[in-house]
């Protein structure tokens, strides 16, 4: 298929998804992944690491895979509702899979994916404050599910209700500090806007003045975008609470079934909280997290007293699908999706009146 037209504009494709460029990414994801097992099979000390995935349960190797799917399924869903739920399933789901492939596939901490849906949205006929202010509370809304679990989880451990290293810096202090980020999340809101008219009074001419615009209207739109995220989590949206803890939470099951897999699954707490920690390890600008989240992973779950080598088998069965899923699942949507983009008519020009969210946002001063 030919690459579609390369005008300048805010609906043209950026470079990175490209077709060209998202295939030579798969090929570096494949080259990593060969020399993982060569090192494997080739560096002295991790026989044991090698026995334990030579031999791992082929049913709890499907559940992972399983599990990954349901992960993705539930991105999905909280991407729909957080966007537009009156876009069709069908470009909800080619959007939404995109946008895991590019996490996947672009070395961007996963901004990869949102910019990839801004794109789309953009082509597809979606008001553009609407996507600025969506694409802040999706990615508000699916942190949320983490958020909310890790500290009732890291609660629990503390207290003893859940199984798991019950030591106050291994469960009372991610929760806390999990909690003031929480915090600090929900009140961001006034805080950017007050930041934002410092700079009202800057003059416009020049390009000083318009990098301050240009800061202003950032600061408002992930101020307003925060709003939406709270009023959608107020409101009790299904798809939005579902689609979130569906996305994580499946997420987790395929690490447990990863332990499954290779030998023992640790308690829930310590699964769930070893999880939630190293996951922090995808923020590393490296294609897919590969490198950072495995490293996070293992020393976190080694931290919390799971053999190194246990983690290790378990973690590396875990990612393979963790990243091979979603780009198998979203390279061929991305290319159904500029198909749809360039062969439909504004596909989601029905969410054009939701421009004008239902939610009412903070009244702003005339200055």
């Amino acid at each position: 298929m030919a690459e579609p037209a390369t005008a300048s504009g805010p609906e043209a494709m950026p470079e990175e998804f490209r077709s060209s460029h998202l295939l030579k990414r798969v090929v570096e994801l494949v080259a990593v992944a060969i020399v993982v097992v060569a090192a494997i099979y080739g560096l002295p000390g991790l026989d044991e690491v090698k026995a334990r995935l030579e031999n791992a349960n082929a049913f709890w190797v499907v559940m992972i895979a399983v599990a990954e799917v349901g992960s993705c399924l539930g991105y999905m869903v909280a991407f729909r509702s957080t966007f537009c739920s009156q876009m069709s399933w069908w470009l909800s789901y080619q959007i939404a899979m995109a946008e895991l492939a590019a996490n996947s596939l672009l070395p961007s901490g996963g901004a990869g994916g949102l910019a990839l849906g801004v794109w789309a949205l953009k082509r597809a006929g979606m008001p553009t404050a609407h996507i600025a202010r969506r694409t802040v509370a999706f990615f508000v809304v699916t942190s949320a599910a983490n958020f909310v679990v890790l500290i009732v989880v890291g609660l629990a451990v503390f207290l003893g209700v859940l199984s798991g290293k019950s030591q106050a810096t291994l469960s009372l202090l991610p929760a806390v500090i999990t909690a003031l980020g929480a915090l600090i999340v929900g009140l961001s809101p006034g805080l950017l806007r007050a930041l934002g008219k410092r700079g009202e009074h800057i003059k416009r001419e020049g390009r000083r003045g318009r990098v301050g615009q240009a800061l202003q209207s950032g600061l408002e739109a992930v101020a307003d975008g925060v709003d939406q995220a709270k009023a959608l989590l107020r409101a009790h949206s299904f798809g939005v609470i579902f689609g979130s803890l569906a996305y994580m939470g499946f997420d987790i099951a395929a690490l447990g079934a990863g332990f499954a897999a290779t030998g023992d699954v640790p308690a829930v707490g310590t699964l769930v909280l070893g999880y939630l920690i190293g996951q922090l390890g995808n923020l590393i600008p490296l294609p897919g997290g590969i490198g950072g989240t495995e490293g996070a992973l293992i020393g976190v779950f080694a931290l919390y007293g799971v053999n190194v080598s246990e983690a290790t088998a378990a973690v590396l069965a875990y990612r393979l699908f963790q990243v091979f899923i979603p780009a198998l699942l979203g390279v061929p949507a991305f290319f159904l999706l500029r198909h749809s983009l360039m062969h439909a008519d504004n596909p989601a020009a029905m969410c054009a009146p939701l421009a004008v969210d239902a939610v009412k946002l903070p009244a702003r001063s005339a200055g």
